[in-house]
């Protein structure tokens, strides 16, 4: 019989659930690391929250682990690399607690609104200040939606219902699917000069940090409110703080913060500025439903193997999985490079397999290549999760497979289309079963795939690849490999290397300044 251990305070369905389904069950809170680490060891399952810290130490003595759950959503507090490596699953539950977010986040528009909270505190110490609370209606008002996922779609279905008029930014969200969710689909500059009310629904990524930054604020009309129930960091505190005091934004209401728990910031006791201590998921019903999935989750993977809504795993049998491995990394890899590469909001993608790769499960190919293109914008994202994201917001995805056999004895082919036009990066698998790009944007070029490199766009003229060594010799940047394409003598050419480090926003501008340069960006794998 499985035996899981619940080490944080949970809703008591979570233990009834596992008992219903014959597995063995402790309810013990508040350990220590080093009282969790001395009983660990005897526990197939571990069923945590936020409290409970999974790191390389509790994991080495948690020696017949086999699955976490986490019920929520953030999994900051687990080691996953590491739990990954030791052959443990780790689980979350990404949408227990959508609606209760949503309505947080609506509930602090209203308060904005209406200045209900310096409003009652008025009250409260015996003034009657009426004419000092002079709110605003919601009607008629503009939403700006800043990720138009499960939690966004349901701020803009409440705010239709208030009669507002929702736009929304979201780089996966296609024309249909903003209109069967009632939403005109925008990109951010006209978001940030349109709406009224802003609020935001995305992960924290390299991509959306400060998405709200000191030059988008100034960008907003005056008089806009901010609402972040999301994640800290989305928006510039020290920039919103600037922008309150110039009256500039009219309102601002953060329930997340770049540190949490949040016991100072100099945003506190400004006016028009509302806080809340994170507590988007803190409903009875989303504490209930979060613990019912993840036992639901772990209960079948620990009976069966069934996976569901796991962050390292792929929905694979045992039979198919080692033969799957090189296909997975090779997908995920040009996935993940025609993510970076990308530019405008994507409507569709195209996975086509060649030679060996075509006589596979695509799924699993078809996941990763999803997980690797979708993970350049959002964070938890997996083989399992991808698909789901990308049916969520209305992304056209096609699997086509291929009888020919090519130059190559396997081929991965993703095509993506943006409203720039399309993209298409190939790769193949090598003797050694290493991953390796052979066709760039129609150049044929080949590359590893590995840790920092840099992509750079340029003319191919004479002089280009000395004055660029000699610059990252003079940044200190040492070169770990180097690739060159091009699509004739004179023309564009493509130079992709990697290099021993990451490379700041400075560093990247100086490789834009050199004569010939049309585009330079970092890409991380």
């Amino acid at each position: 019989m499985p035996k899981v251990l619940i080490s944080d305070k949970m809703d008591p369905k979570a233990a009834e659930i596992f008992r219903a389904r014959g597995i063995e069950v402790d309810e013990i809170t508040g350990k220590t690391p080093d009282e969790l680490k001395a009983i660990i060891g005897e526990y197939d399952g571990l069923a945590i929250r936020s409290a409970t810290k999974v790191t390389k130490d509790i994991l080495d003595s948690a020696t017949n682990l086999k699955v976490i759950g986490r019920a929520g959503i953030g999994v900051d507090n687990v080691d996953i690399p590491y739990a990954s490596s030791r052959g443990v699953v780790v689980m979350n539950t990404p949408f227990g607690n959508s609606i209760t977010t949503a309505e947080h986040a609506i509930a602090l528009m209203f308060a904005l609104a209406r200045q209900l909270p310096e409003a009652d505190a008025s009250t409260q110490a015996g003034k009657w200040e009426k004419s000092k609370f002079m709110g605003v209606e919601l009607t008629s008002k503009t939403l700006g939606l800043i990720g138009a996922g499960n939690i966004g779609s349901i701020v803009a279905e409440r705010a239709r219902g208030l009669r507002m008029k929702v736009i929304a930014y979201d780089p996966f969200l296609t024309e249909e699917r903003a209109i069967e969710m009632g939403v005109e689909k925008v990109d951010l500059d006209t978001l940030l000069g349109r709406a009224d009310f802003i609020t935001l629904h995305t992960p924290l990524t390299d991509q959306t940090r400060n998405i709200l930054s000191k030059e988008n604020l100034a960008k907003t009309k005056k008089g806009i409110r901010i609402i972040n129930c999301a994640r800290g960091g989305l928006v510039d505190e020290a920039a919103l703080k600037e922008g309150l005091d110039s009256g500039h934004i009219a309102g601002a209401a953060l329930d997340v913060f770049v540190a949490e728990p949040a016991k100072e910031s100099p945003l506190f006791g400004t006016p028009n500025f509302i806080s809340t201590p994170h507590l988007g998921a803190s409903t009875t019903e989303a504490q209930v439903n979060v613990a019912i999935q993840v036992a639901e989750q772990m209960s079948d993977f620990l009976l069966s193997g069934g996976v569901t809504n796991a962050l390292n795993m792929p929905s694979l049998s045992a039979e198919e999985a080692p033969r799957l491995k090189p296909y997975m990394a090779l997908a995920e890899k040009i996935g993940s490079l025609v993510g970076q590469l990308a530019h405008g909001a994507l409507s569709s993608v195209a996975i086509e397999t060649e030679g060996a790769a075509a006589e596979l499960n695509q799924k699993p190919i078809t996941g990763a290549v999803l997980a690797g293109l979708m993970g350049a914008y959002s964070d938890s994202v997996n083989m399992v999760n991808a698909p789901f994201l990308a049916k969520e917001r209305g992304l056209d995805v096609r699997e086509v497979r291929h009888d020919r056999e090519g130059d190559y004895h396997t081929l991965v082919r993703v095509t993506v289309r943006t409203d720039k036009g399309e993209r298409s990066v190939a790769g193949t698998l090598f003797g050694d079963n290493k991953p390796r790009l052979v066709e760039l944007f129609g150049i044929q070029m080949e590359a590893d795939l590995i840790g920092h490199m840099l992509y750079v766009v340029n003319e191919d003229q004479p002089g280009f690849i000395g004055r660029l060594g000699s610059l990252l010799g003079e940044k200190g940047v040492n070169i770990g490999t180097f690739h060159l394409g091009r699509r004739q003598a004179g023309g564009e050419a493509i130079l992709l290397l990697s290099v021993d480090g990451t490379m700041d926003k400075a560093f990247l501008d100086t490789v834009r300044a050199l004569p010939g340069v049309k585009t330079a960006m970092a890409l991380e794998f």
